[in-house]
């Protein structure tokens, strides 16, 4: 286990008992994140699986977010991503091992005001999709996961800094709607290890987002989506700029859970 809160990663290696192991790094220092997957592979004696997993958030459309908090948003989900791919690929080699890539279900349509988070996203998947092409060949498969909303510290957060951001949520169609709950998103990624998957869908209706994502960005859509944005993205705006910050700062919420920037890799 790799992230950023080594007193929950240090309790959590404790209750998995001793053949667990965990490093602090963060996924934006390429050195110390290699040297905590490399020290992670010679302690545990190589890595077959790897979750790779790294979202954050900000707040703010294109015109007024800040340009840092934006460059955060791409360098934590989609470079950090990338980071983790390089430097697990040569122990995922020798073992011919499985990677799990934690994308959204905003990887197939964006949505306004989130745009930082979707485009990030959207760059997840079609990361994904190159490398599981590049490595096919050493004996890598590689999967990815879609959720949607799910109960975590990133999305409850968001609902205590913008209020109408849960309301933004209610007007989309299922499973937009929806939130599911962290044990179920757990059990699906297991699931996901466990029979190699290529595709993990949280709930399983996200996967007629992928089916019909033509759909969802073509001229017959877009006047819904309009209407949409135009509801939802002024409240959105307003409620941004009296916060006076882009940066989501994750609030120490009960029932934590790692859907967040700080525990970032699965190995």
């Amino acid at each position: 286990m790799i992230g950023l809160e080594p007193d929950r990663l240090r309790a959590l290696a404790a209750e998995l008992g001793p053949s667990a192991h965990w490093c602090e790094a963060d996924v934006r220092d390429s050195a110390a994140l290699q040297s905590a997957i490399d020290e992670c592979a010679n302690v545990m004696n190589g890595v077959d699986m790897v979750v790779a997993n790294a979202g954050v958030a900000a707040y703010g459309t294109v015109r007024h977010a800040d340009e840092a908090s934006f460059e955060r948003v791409v360098d934590i989900n989609l470079n950090g991503v990338f980071r983790t791919l390089k430097h697990a690929t040569p122990h995922l080699q020798r073992s011919r091992g499985h990677v799990l890539i934690v994308a959204s279900a905003l990887s197939f349509t964006s949505i306004g005001g989130l745009a930082s988070y979707g485009a990030s996203k959207a760059g997840v998947e079609s990361l994904a999709l190159a490398y599981r092409a590049e490595v096919a060949h050493l004996g890598i498969t590689v999967g990815l996961v879609h959720p949607s909303w799910i109960d975590t510290d990133l999305v409850r957060g968001a609902e205590v800094d913008i209020p109408s951001f849960q309301q933004m949520r209610r007007r989309l169609p299922y499973p937009g709607n929806v939130t599911t709950s962290v044990d179920r998103a757990a059990s699906a990624i297991v699931d996901g290890l466990a029979y190699w998957r290529s595709r993990v869908y949280v709930p399983r209706a996200v996967a007629v987002a992928n089916w019909a994502k033509a759909l969802l960005n073509s001229p017959l859509v877009w006047p819904w989506t309009r209407r949409f944005s135009a509801a939802t993205v002024p409240a959105l705006e307003t409620e941004v700029a009296a916060l006076g910050r882009n940066d989501q700062l994750v609030p120490e919420l009960p029932h934590a859970t790692e859907n967040d920037q700080r525990n970032p890799v699965r190995i």
